[in-house]
């Protein structure tokens, strides 16, 4: 919980946020349409979507799959009777005139997120519900100076507005909650989570009150399309509300716009309460009725989700709550940590390591995805495997990393061309030894007389220079304490 101080005292954020999922299926809510992205302005419109006289819709029955699995990700209650109403309004995106949607029966029931924060803590964020809705279309603005033009293809996709209760104190718990959320969306496979596409928005409820005071009037602010700008709108829209109170104002219940090129939201109109949509069942769709098998069958079919892998990996393989972490937060990178340790009985920790600063480092470095990158998990694996054996040391491995991601060649085969194989014969390692030592005996006075024991880090440097970071560094430690009589 974040606390704001303002000129009379410590305010503090209720927030509440109501995310707008795209379901993920290839037909939309109640028709047969395509849903694909980037398709031509208009082109997957049917005559329901148009809301042409007399179209009747047909539930889809994915779309009604999809909700159940979010409900069953989010621990939440499936409700085996559900009814869709309409929601009146005019938009000139909305050609029915109205939205079906669902409100005093949704689909979902209420439920939990467990929200992951920087310091290693965790907190739950209460869910109210989820319901099904269609998507409105999209109004063109920037097409033509004198006109506004209409692009259906979005007109009737399928949507879960997934609605937090008012349990999030902050911005960063707010964008942790995102995170979560998306994170579990993806994993369940029932909304893809690109937020750039508008596959995934967040309206924002926030109101400030004095610490253990009543909630305040709160605002909303509509369609924030990024985590970075939700987080934005709620520091600015807190600010904002501070000022008015404490100028002795008065905060109005109203929908805001966020204005992401000047960091600040205007106001867009006042807040509608439910019963200004009018709303009532839809006498085209009779009420949703599942069986208690359907729930069932879907829920033994579920993924294993981000809070229950994070759990193995810490139980399993060491790691800390961080790494795991980091790991899990995306499924594909989940799977290719695990297909990693899958070549051989591998360090989890070292692996780990590996994937989260070197590969994922190189990913970010290059902008390249996971799929394209030019360095697998079984080559990332014969890496691990060299330094394990002793092959190449860890400096040498990086170095080896590089050669293997810009030229896509396997460890195995750079170590082989470049003569990167780690010197380990003691022999030699002592010959280089010895030759260090003869050549800086201003240093060895130093170490063996105290006045500076930590010169023996600068020997080791030597020693590598020397070997041109081959010697086995190890090694060299030991015999530079026996030759200094450290």
């Amino acid at each position: 919980m974040a606390l704001i101080e303002g000129e009379t005292g410590k305010w503090e954020m209720v927030i509440g946020l109501e995310v707008h999922a795209q379901v993920i299926s290839n037909a939309k809510l109640f028709s047969g349409a395509s849903t694909a992205f980037g398709a031509t302005p208009n082109s997957q419109v049917s005559l329901i979507d148009a809301a042409m006289p007399g179209m009747l819709p047909v539930l889809n029955r994915e779309c009604v799959a999809q909700a159940v699995r979010t409900g069953l990700g989010l621990k939440a209650k499936i409700n085996l009777t559900s009814v869709f109403e309409r929601k009146n309004y005019f938009y000139p995106d909305l050609p029915q005139g109205y939205q079906i949607s669902q409100y005093q029966q949704p689909i979902v029931g209420e439920g939990v997120l467990t929200i992951d924060l920087p310091d290693g803590s965790t907190k739950d964020i209460g869910i109210e519900r989820l319901h099904l809705e269609q998507d409105a279309g999209k109004s063109m603005h920037d097409q033509d100076p004198r006109r506004t033009f209409v692009d259906l293809n979005r007109s009737g996709v399928a949507l879960m507005e997934i609605v937090s209760k008012p349990d999030i104190g902050s911005a960063e718990e707010a964008g942790a909650y995102i995170h979560k959320l998306r994170s579990i969306l993806r994993y369940l496979g029932t909304c893809d989570g690109n937020m750039d596409e508008g596959s995934l928005r967040c309206d924002v409820n926030l109101s400030m009150r004095r610490p253990g005071e009543p909630l305040g009037t709160r605002t909303e602010t509509k369609n924030v399309n990024s985590i970075r700008y939700v987080q934005q709108a709620i520091e600015y829209e807190a600010r904002r509300q501070v000022e008015v109170l404490e100028a002795g104002g008065v905060i109005e219940q109203e929908t805001r716009l966020f204005d992401a090129r000047k960091g600040e939201s205007r106001s867009m109109r006042s807040k509608e309460e439910a019963h200004d949509y009018r709303y009532f069942p839809d006498p085209d769709l009779l009420p949703l009725v599942l069986e208690q098998e359907f729930v069932d069958g879907l829920a033994a079919e579920l993924p294993e989700l981000p809070d229950e892998k994070k759990r193995r990996f810490m139980e399993d393989y060491g790691l800390s709550i961080y790494d795991a972490g980091v790991l899990v937060a995306e499924q594909a990178n989940a799977a290719f940590y695990e297909s990693v340790l899958a070549g051989g009985k591998r360090d989890p920790k070292l692996a780990a390591n590996w994937v989260t600063v070197n590969y994922f480092g190189a990913l970010n470095a290059s902008g390249t995805d996971l799929d394209d990158a030019p360095v697998d998990a079984a080559k990332l694996g014969g890496l691990l495997d060299l330094i394990a054996d002793g092959t190449v040391s860890s400096r040498l491995a990086k170095e080896v990393f590089e050669a293997m991601w810009e030229s896509g060649k396997d460890a195995a085969t750079i170590v082989e061309e470049k003569g990167l194989k780690q010197i380990t014969d003691e022999g030699a390692i002592e010959a280089i030894v010895d030759k260090v030592i003869a050549d800086n005996p201003g240093q060895v006075e130093q170490y063996s007389s105290g006045a500076n024991p930590k010169v023996i880090g600068w020997f080791v440097g030597q020693v590598m220079k020397a070997s041109q970071g081959k010697a086995n560094p190890g090694t060299v430690n030991q015999i530079l304490k026996r030759k200094l009589g450290g």
